[in-house]
Parts: C-alpha cells; sequence; structure tokens
C-alpha cells in the first residue's frame, strides 16, 4: 500500500489529523506534559472541544489556536488539528508501527532540562532513527531552575526574557547540554524559534508540564511541521477502507477480546469485515461494535463506553469482533469492504512477515509487549551480537521455557522479557528447568542483565578449565636434599617460577628434547600435605618413576610436562588468567620445543 491514498476522480479526500507521540526516559514528565496539553484544551473550550478517543486524544485545530494565541493563526492551516497518542501504562508507543514505518507521523521527545539524556533517552532517539520519525524535543521542568519565576501557560521564549539574567545562564547552560546531546547523536538542532528548516535541524522547545508555559510554542511548532512537511501525507480517502494499528489487546465487559486501535486512512464501520495482525497470522474476522469513550459531560452513565456507527481516520477506536484473543499490540488492522479477501490478508501477512525478527537455531527466547518493541529489541540485541532463537509478543507462558531450555548451551538457556508478564506456572517450571528469566521495561537495561549472567557463566567456566588444565611450572633440586632414592624418589625442591601441583608428570630437557623422568604424586610443606606449591616456595615432593643419581640429580632444574593441546590452549585463551610469572615459565616452556619444532602448541 502506498504511504497514502491518491485521490482518484470522485473519491472524497480529505486531510486527517497528523498522529503525535511523546516518548522520553521515564519520569522525565510525558504523562503529565500530555496531561497539561489536555488540561490546557479542556479550559480552552467546553469540554466537549477535545475529544478522548481509545488510547488517544484529538485536540482541534480551534483549541491549539486558542492556547497558542498570537503564534497560532487557524486561517494558515487546513490540517483539522492534532491527535495524541496516549497509551497507557508502560506501552512502548514510540515502536508501534504502520507502513513500515511508525505509527505516529511526528513524534515529542521530552527531556528532563536538569538530568539531559538518561539511557531510555537514547533508547527513543534509536527508534526515532531507525523509523525516520520527525521530531521536537520537549526540554521539560524548566520552572525548577532555581530562581524560576512562574507564569501559567505564557510562551517559553516570553517567560525566559522574563526571568532574572542569572536564571537565564543556568537554563541556557541546561538547555545547550542537551543541544550538545543531540549532536552527539548526529542530529543538528537549536532553540525552536532560531530554526529555519526543521527538516533538517531538531527545535528544541523549553516547557513546563507544571505550569503549561511553553505548551502554547510546543503546539505551535507541531502544528507548523505538519502543516509545512506533511500535509501530502496527511491527504486520505476518507470513504476508503480503513487501515490501523492494534495499540492494545483488552478485555472489554460484555464483549470478551477487543483491541483498541488506532485508524490512520479511511473508514471503519460496525458490521465491516477486517483482518487483524494475530500471533499464528491473519485473523479475518467481522466488526460486531465500534466503541468509543463517552462523553466527559456523560461520564457518571453506567457504561464508560458507547456505541458509534463509523470512525473516520485519524482516531483511536475499540473494535469489538469475534476471534480477537490472538490479535497483537502493534500489528495491522485493514477493512476488507469491495477488495477481494486474498488480497487483504496477503497485504496484512506482507506487513507482519516485514517485522518478523530473524533467528537462528540457538540463542535466547524473546518475549515483547509489541510487535515494535519487538522489533527495537532485536535490532539492539542483533547490534550485541546475541543470537535469537525464538521472539513472539506476549508474556512469558510455560512453552517459551520449553523453547528456551531446548537450547544447547547454558547462556541460551534464557528468557528475555520486555514490558510483559511471567505467568506463575511459567515462573515455576523455569525454575524447575534452571532457565533464567530476565524482565524489564527498559531495553538497555535488559540485555545489560542477560551479558552480566553470561559473564558470569563464562568465568565459572573458565575456572572450571583452569582447574583442569595442566599448570606451567619448572623447580630445582637442592644439594644435600635427598631423602629417599627412588619408589618413590623424595627430593626437597625450590620452585623457580610458575604453579607445581600434585599428580604431574616431570620432564628434564636435554638441550631442547625433553625427557620423561616420572610422577610427581605428593608435595609437603614443613611435614604437611599440600596441593599445590608457588614461586620461592622450598618443599620436599615425591617422584614416581626415577632413581636418584640416575635419571635425576641433586641440582638438576626440571619441568611440569604440558600436554601440547593444555600448553595451546594456555597461551592462546587463558593468558589473562594466570599468573605473569606462569606466563614468563610457559613462554620458556614454548621456547624449547619450538626451537625443535617451530609449529609445537600452534
Amino acid at each position: 500500500m502506498s504511504e497514502h491514498h491518491q485521490t482518484e476522480q470522485g473519491e472524497a479526500s480529505s486531510l486527517r489529523t497528523p498522529i503525535v507521540a511523546v516518548l522520553g526516559h521515564v519520569d522525565h514528565g510525558k504523562t503529565s506534559l500530555l496531561d497539561q496539553i489536555r488540561g490546557s484544551a479542556v479550559s480552552e473550550g467546553e469540554a466537549g472541544a477535545i475529544t478522548q478517543h481509545i488510547g488517544s486524544t484529538a485536540v482541534p485545530l480551534d483549541v491549539i489556536s486558542g492556547i497558542a494565541g498570537d503564534l497560532v493563526d487557524p486561517d494558515d492551516f487546513d490540517l483539522p488539528g492534532l491527535l495524541f497518542i496516549d497509551t497507557p501504562g508502560h506501552h512502548s508507543f514510540s515502536t508501534l508501527r504502520s507502513r513500515g514505518g511508525a505509527l505516529a507521523d511526528i513524534a515529542i521527545l521530552v527531556v528532563d532540562v536538569n538530568d539531559g539524556f538518561q539511557p531510555q533517552t537514547h533508547e527513543a532517539v534509536d527508534i526515532l532513527k531507525r523509523t525516520s520519525t520527525p521530531f521536537v524535543v520537549a526540554a521539560n521542568k524548566i520552572d525548577t531552575v532555581p530562581g524560576w519565576n512562574p507564569e501559567e501557560g505564557r510562551p517559553s521564549k516570553l517567560a525566559i526574557e522574563a526571568q532574572s539574567d542569572r536564571v537565564q545562564s543556568d537554563l541556557n547552560e541546561n538547555l545547550y547540554e542537551i543541544i550538545g546531546q543531540l549532536s552527539d547523536e548526529d542530529f543538528s538542532a537549536d532553540m525552536y524559534w532560531r530554526v529555519q528548516n526543521f527538516q533538517s535541524n531538531i527545535g528544541v522547545v523549553p516547557v513546563s508540564a507544571e505550569t503549561g508555559e511553553g505548551i502554547p510554542d510546543l503546539l505551535t511548532v507541531l502544528m507548523g511541521l505538519s502543516q509545512r512537511y506533511m500535509k501530502e501525507e496527511m491527504a486520505i480517502d476518507v470513504d476508503g477502507p480503513a487501515a490501523g494499528t492494534v495499540l492494545e489487546v483488552t478485555d472489554t465487559q460484555g464483549f470478551g477480546a477487543t483491541i483498541d486501535a488506532v485508524i490512520y486512512d479511511g473508514t471503519i464501520r460496525e458490521d465491516d469485515q477486517i483482518v487483524v495482525g494475530g500471533q499464528a497470522g491473519p485473523i479475518v474476522t467481522d466488526v460486531r461494535a465500534l466503541l468509543q469513550p463517552r462523553p466527559l459531560s456523560e461520564i457518571r452513565s453506567d457504561d464508560e463506553f458507547e456505541k458509534v456507527d463509523e470512525v473516520v481516520a485519524a482516531q483511536g477506536v475499540k473494535v469489538a469482533a469475534p476471534d480477537l484473543d490472538d490479535a497483537m499490540a502493534g500489528a495491522p488492522v485493514r477493512v476488507v469492504r469491495d477488495r477481494p479477501i486474498e488480497e487483504v490478508v496477503a497485504e496484512v501477512k506482507a506487513e507482519l512477515e516485514d517485522i518478523q525478527v530473524s533467528t537462528e537455531e540457538e540463542g535466547v527466547t524473546v518475549k515483547a509487549d509489541t510487535l515494535g518493541s519487538l522489533e527495537a529489541l532485536a535490532s539492539t540485541l542483533e547490534e550485541a551480537e546475541i543470537p535469537i532463537m525464538s521472539a513472539e509478543v506476549g508474556d512469558v507462558a510455560p512453552r517459551d521455557v520449553r523453547m528456551a531450555e531446548t537450547a544447547d548451551t547454558e547462556k541460551h538457556q534464557a528468557i528475555l522479557g520486555f514490558n510483559v508478564d511471567v505467568l506463575d506456572d511459567a515462573r515455576e517450571l523455569a525454575e524447575q528447568e534452571s532457565v533464567r528469566l530476565f524482565e524489564h521495561d527498559v531495553i538497555y537495561r535488559l540485555i545489560e542483565q542477560y551479558e552480566e549472567h553470561v559473564e558470569e557463566i563464562e568465568r565459572a567456566q573458565q575456572e572450571q578449565v583452569l582447574e583442569n588444565i595442566t599448570r606451567p611450572a619448572r623447580f630445582k633440586i637442592l644439594d644435600d636434599h635427598t631423602f629417599r632414592q627412588s619408589d618413590p624418589a623424595v627430593v626437597g625442591v625450590e620452585i623457580r617460577g610458575g604453579l607445581l601441583r600434585r599428580n604431574t608428570r616431570i620432564v628434564n630437557f636435554d638441550g631442547d628434547e625433553p625427557e620423561r623422568v616420572g610422577q610427581l604424586k605428593s608435595i609437603q610443606d614443613e611435614g604437611e600435605d599440600v596441593d599445590e606449591a608457588r614461586t620461592g616456595e622450598r618443599v620436599a615432593v615425591s617422584i614416581d618413576g626415577p632413581t636418584v643419581g640416575r635419571q635425576i640429580k641433586e641440582g638438576d632444574e626440571l619441568w611440569v610436562e604440558i600436554p601440547e593441546k593444555h600448553a595451546k590452549i594456555l597461551e592462546q585463551e587463558l593468558g589473562d588468567d594466570i599468573s605473569a610469572d606462569e606466563r614468563e615459565v610457559l613462554s620458556m616452556y614454548l621456547d624449547k620445543h619450538r626451537n625443535r619444532d617451530p609449529f609445537w602448541g600452534k
């Protein structure tokens, strides 16, 4: 499907409302900002002026003009207003999709002016880059700069000019810090009133969600951006079959499983046949009811929702229809109308496949709350070079644990759950089967936790390998320290380097030719049996095989025999895990062998 319908003769064409998503780090004020926009809109007009849809709020142009005052002349605009997506809860609606891009036409990136960029800010910027979504930055909490003198709802440029020099200087320092952080992310940015071209520069709008200062500017910039750069994309065929995106799958009393969706093209009507993206592929079903929240004035009535006959883009709606249990957040919704059903199913299938995460034979199991967040998580895992064996939308269920359990390596027997619940029986099964569960609502934290877990496993495995590998050591038989000549020979020795352990084979080098002299059985330090001895220590050792005076003599330097395979592992993989003097002994040992055979241990 093209980005928007070209208007043909006889079709009713209309400009739809641009869809705005608000994203940013937790606690930076996303919700307060939306509340402030809604609040300003409600106080500006009658309660009926602003319409609350499912998962979204429509603010019409005349209300925006009322809030923005002189900044917005309604005659300059032919777009009908703005539709703010405000999905409740943790929804990463920034990653919801439509037409292979973001569902939002434009985004507000909220950044706390005191904190600057935080981990989730970087994550949000990655998503905006990946989906090429234009955005403005709302530098929030300007009212918290010490000494700020607030005045409800005024434009931020005026508000800043009314402050003392010190407040202005402190605020500017913070704002330029944010501009610098945007530059680190390869975005050219400036205060919005200095930006000439919003396509190549990001406008920074200072705001306070608390006092409403800067809200007029924010709405003005969003309106101006949409009007200037998105007018073509907003042209839709009003009467055409609707296209939309699922925000959430919920249970609604009296209707069972329903979908909350945002319609961004065409019209959906009661009794329309629709195709919705589901866990196992497209779901074909018939609309039973379209539901909208009751107007604010009727909020006391028993029913939260009222039925409507049709919904025209762009707005949110709750769709009740059979068989929606397996519908997925982030998946496409398409009305069939007069098109062949196969064509619409193929369209939905293609869009679902477009979001398919590439999986491998071996890897971790991934679950996320929406298709978009699954895609964002998968691409971050790919950057971190963590393979994925299975990736799905939805809560962690026992079958996911069974899937993770089949991984060949311990580090892949793990489930990464982003923004999802873990069902109780799945948690119990995971404990039982030693499958590790990682849960978080910040992608980078989730991956960090998993990587720490992998490091622990690798450390333990390394220690295990070191435990089982022959360690390098050389030692000298001391003069006048023969306690027994043979069966076994018992002599006093000084460790000249490395780590000498019990039960190792011992060699004597005749030039570069190693001669095995026997097996070192035990080590005694002042009469006490010990497992090992280190550089500089003097101990008594028993060696099975040789006779002192024949195969070995006092004053001889003897070496632990290191199997070639062990020497290779020590040199190539475990160099950092052994001490410096062990490395030195290993190097001397390898030199002796390599004088004879240059490729020994390589």
